[in-house]
């Protein structure tokens, strides 16, 4: 019978060779997977034989994993933000860079409600998530409030061209306890009517450019590729939610748009050309990239 160590070496052998860029991750993902156990557990005993059964099943996947199917579809969900989100192929995978969205977003919402008293009967805060997907910003979002105490005060719509990852995303909210407070529409971008403004409009468009997709590691060939391209310049979808801002957005709004890395000055030529005199900052990841613009509308005169 073989060993943990054993099938962990031969594992990462074949992932490298396959051109897998975490290959030693990925095959204990998918070791701990076939066992049955947290991939910690592996990691604490490399010495532990492994049953037929699971390392017939480990090798199936390893296969899957060399021809290039993403991990997250081969485990059948992601970690993103401490929360296991369920993910296959009818939306994009989580990346760790969105979760400075969610962040930035945190802080938005706990500023507006922390700094008043509200009274009883208040509307709720009104909040977007455009470009849902499988609800990735939406639910992270939905659980830190709940965390705060504070879900029952916001209101949360997540809008997506594709009905289908609207689907994934409804199972997530679900599936995290957060459905009643987070609700998904199919739009392009956001609802074609807007009774009642939004006062944070979030949006992880795709912002990769087309020429650039066929250079994306083979990986992301298995995802939508309507939730990876962003058009000649990576700008297109973003472009237009921007012009949709100035009516979506409630006096004192404020919008968090994630960017590419190498985005930062383009994205503030694009909102200085379509929204004049709003105010734009990037701010950095974890890793010192540009990654969320903010965009704020200026005050009215007497507000």
């Amino acid at each position: 019978m073989a060993t943990v160590e054993e099938l962990l070496r031969a594992g990462v052998e074949l992932l490298r060779a396959a051109g897998s860029e975490t290959p030693r991750l990925d095959a204990e993902l998918l070791l701990a997977r076939a066992v049955g156990v947290d991939r910690t557990v592996v990691l604490a005993h490399p010495e532990a034989p492994v049953t037929a059964g699971s390392e017939a099943s480990f090798a199936a996947e390893l296969e899957r994993r060399a021809d290039g199917e993403p991990v997250a579809y081969i485990r059948g969900f992601k970690e993103f933000f401490g929360l296991a989100l369920a993910s296959d192929p009818r939306a994009l995978i989580p990346r760790p860079e969105t979760e400075r969205l969610v962040e930035l977003a945190e802080r938005e919402v706990v500023a507006r409600l922390s700094a008043a008293a509200r009274p009883v009967g208040t509307a709720p805060l009104r909040i977007a998530d455009v470009g849902s997907g499988s609800g990735t910003v939406a639910i992270a979002l939905a659980v830190l409030l709940r965390r705060r105490k504070m879900l029952s005060e916001v209101e949360i719509l997540g809008t997506d061209i594709s009905r289908e990852a609207l689907n994934l995303a409804q199972e997530n909210a679900v599936g995290h306890g957060v459905a009643d407070r987070v609700r998904f529409m199919e739009a392009d971008l956001l609802p074609p009517v807007i009774a009642t403004p939004f006062a944070i409009v979030l949006a992880n468009l795709p912002y990769v450019r087309t020429d650039a997709l066929p250079r994306l590691p083979i990986a992301a060939s298995f995802e939508p590729a309507i939730a990876l391209d962003g058009g000649p310049q990576g700008l297109s979808l973003i472009h237009g939610l921007m012009g949709r801002l100035p009516d979506a957005l409630e006096e004192g709004g404020v919008a968090l748009l994630e960017i590419g890395a190498d985005q930062a000055d383009a994205i503030e030529a694009l909102a200085h050309e379509t929204l004049p005199g709003w105010r734009t900052e990037v701010a950095l990841d974890l890793a010192g990239q540009p990654r969320v613009a903010r965009l704020e509308p200026p005050r009215r005169a007497g507000s």
